[in-house]
């Protein structure tokens, strides 16, 4: 391993010999990319190959305290990818039927034409609820069970199973109700402490405790707007259906990423503390790509999180083309995005999740690679962040000279 350390940005951590592509396109967000304060972890087979840190952990205050190697922080959507991993691993203990109607763990659910609604369509954002139709305030998505309550009472937009339309903050509620009921009352934030994160040693958290929050630890994050491009760089513009989909206050698209109105503060300590299954994950990047490690093979002394059957489950296709809220095509496995056009990744085989604004893990079984990127400025990016991106890239071209 080499040791970074590049002053000019406060970069530092290691590389293996022939991942030096990846530290230089890590470096160059910094310089080129509106990068402020981010961690990378990249392991291969289980051993890390990657790890790396720097910047402010304040994107509003660049003499806050600089980023350590286990500063954590919020990932947004990239906490579907987490949640995920809990309804998979309640099936493979035979605790949960992937085929069975939600209805039948959920009794109040089966109502307003929700009676077929099967649990891998809830995974496959096939289940046709991702607004409610009124929305909660920062205050009342605090309290446990009123989200799942309301969405238990509504229609589905869509006939359930015959389309599919990302479910950004019902994807949560929906999962974390699920799981209460299949599991014998855990909450699905307790189930992942208690099951995935605590026997693994990682710094990952759905519903940060007080003694983590205490710490300070946790980076602050906020909103930025990403630089222009790059001069010769492609400049792309999204199509007028997307723009107008995100401007109007109709749309499928706005009242699905404004089911909490308004915007909660990711930085508030309640926000942080609650269980929000689809949004307010907490994780190092070094955690992060661990997780995905450990779905794939032994990390450590512990045994691999995902028999065979169960990821190859988790990664097979179940939505794929048009996205009733996303708008654009979007490929889904169950719980997981796929790689595809919306969401790049490493190759055809990878299965992960992004964060709205930049973050993103994932794994490729593959080639034994798993991903951990964070970040505490976050930009516009809905699904394909250019910060993640560049590092995938270099990671590509770094493999063939570190095999």
């Amino acid at each position: 391993m080499a040791e970074v350390v590049h002053t000019v940005v406060a970069v530092h951590g290691t590389v293996a010999d022939g991942y030096e592509p990846v530290r230089d396109a890590f470096i160059r967000n910094f310089e080129q990319r509106g990068e402020q304060g981010a961690a990378l972890a990249v392991h291969r087979d289980g051993r890390k190959v990657v790890d790396l840190w720097g910047g402010s952990t304040d994107p509003a205050d660049p003499d806050a305290a600089p980023w350590s190697e286990d500063t954590a922080v919020v990932i947004r959507s990239a906490t579907k990818g987490l949640a995920a991993a809990v309804p998979h691993l309640l099936h493979q203990r035979g605790q949960l039927d992937l085929d069975a109607p939600v209805g039948s763990y959920w009794p109040q659910f089966k109502t307003a034409g929700k009676e077929r609604v099967l649990v891998r369509h809830l995974l496959a954002h096939r289940a046709g609820l991702p607004v409610l139709e009124v929305p909660l305030t920062p205050e009342e998505v605090l309290e446990p069970g009123r989200a799942a309550r309301a969405l238990a009472a509504q229609a589905p937009e869509w006939q359930p199973g015959t389309a599919h339309g990302y479910h950004p903050h019902t994807f949560g509620w929906l999962l974390g109700e699920l799981v209460v009921r299949a599991s014998g009352g855990r909450t699905l934030g307790r189930w992942f402490a208690d099951e995935v994160a605590g026997p693994l040693g990682l710094d990952l958290w759905i519903g940060l405790p007080d003694g983590i929050a205490a710490d300070g630890r946790v980076a602050r994050v906020a909103e930025r707007e990403a630089p222009a491009p790059e001069p010769g760089a492609l400049r792309t513009r999204p199509k007028r259906s997307v723009t107008d989909a995100y401007t109007d206050p109709g749309s499928l698209t706005r009242r699905a990423f404004g089911a909490i109105a308004p915007k909660p503060d990711e930085n508030d300590p309640a926000y942080r503390a609650a269980e929000l299954p689809a949004a307010n994950g907490i994780a190092t990047a070094r955690s992060l790509s661990a997780f995905y490690a450990a779905l794939l093979s032994p990390l450590g002394t512990a045994r691999r999180l995902f028999t065979p059957a169960t990821l190859t489950q988790a990664r097979s296709l179940e939505s794929d083309g048009a996205d009733r809220v996303l708008i654009v095509g979007t490929r889904f496995g169950l719980g997981y995005m796929l790689h595809g056009p919306a969401c790049p990744l490493l190759g055809p085989g990878s299965f992960g999740h992004p964060g709205r604004g930049g973050s993103l893990g994932f794994a490729d079984p593959e080639t034994g690679i798993s991903f951990g990127y964070v970040t505490g400025a976050l930009h516009r990016s809905v699904t394909s962040d250019p910060r993640p991106q560049a590092l995938i890239r270099a990671l590509r071209s770094a493999m063939g000279a570190a095999c």
